[in-house]
């Protein structure tokens, strides 16, 4: 009996200090919106989306009980999600909004783990997007995007493991857009003959 109990302490030991970095990873890839807090008071509009634990437990329970084939496939991308987080500042006029608090949050995504995946930047409304990703291995566990406008800002951050190329197939359908992603001289947005 006491050998069984040790190593069953062993296993959870061993189990422990596996798990423990992809806990923290995982944890790591969570943005601090706390750096917006005061951007609420000067917003004309406000949107702030926080879909984490049961409710998102619930969505993927849901999703993979419709009998629709690209619901399915919906689940199967997000099964992996701890998290999905959205802010969304509209102001009434330019101007209202210092680009310092902005870049607190871009300079977190300056962390080693993070990787920028894309940029934009635009002239017209002053807008700048940035994407970035995070990856734990070979699996992907979290995106940021962080778009800037003059009268607008927006921040999103989804935690957890993303299949991408299950999303490109969806593309179009469920409002996720049609991503046009080129592999052999072909684009995914073009029906294959």
């Amino acid at each position: 009996m006491k050998s069984y109990a040790k190593h069953s302490l062993k296993f959870i030991l061993l189990s422990l200090f596996v798990l423990l970095p992809i806990t923290a990873n995982a944890q790591d890839a969570r943005l601090q919106f706390e750096k917006l807090n005061g951007l609420e008071t000067r917003a004309r509009d406000v949107v702030e989306v926080n879909i984490d634990g049961k409710l998102l437990d619930l969505a993927k329970r849901v999703t993979v009980k419709s009998g629709d084939k690209d619901a399915q496939k919906v689940a199967q991308a997000i099964s992996g999600l701890k998290g999905i987080y959205v802010r969304v500042y509209n102001f009434a006029s330019e101007n209202e909004y210092n680009m310092a608090d902005v870049d607190e949050i871009r300079a977190q995504l300056n962390a080693p783990e993070w990787e920028k995946l894309a940029n934009v930047r635009s002239k017209k409304n002053n807008q700048k997007v940035d994407v970035y990703t995070m990856f734990t291995g070979d699996l992907m566990s979290g995106v940021a995007i962080v778009v800037s406008e003059s009268k607008s800002i927006a921040v999103v951050n989804v935690i957890g493991p993303i299949d991408i190329e299950l999303l490109t197939e969806l593309g179009g359908k469920f409002n996720i857009p049609n991503i046009n992603v080129e592999r052999d001289g072909e684009s995914t947005g073009k029906p294959k003959n």
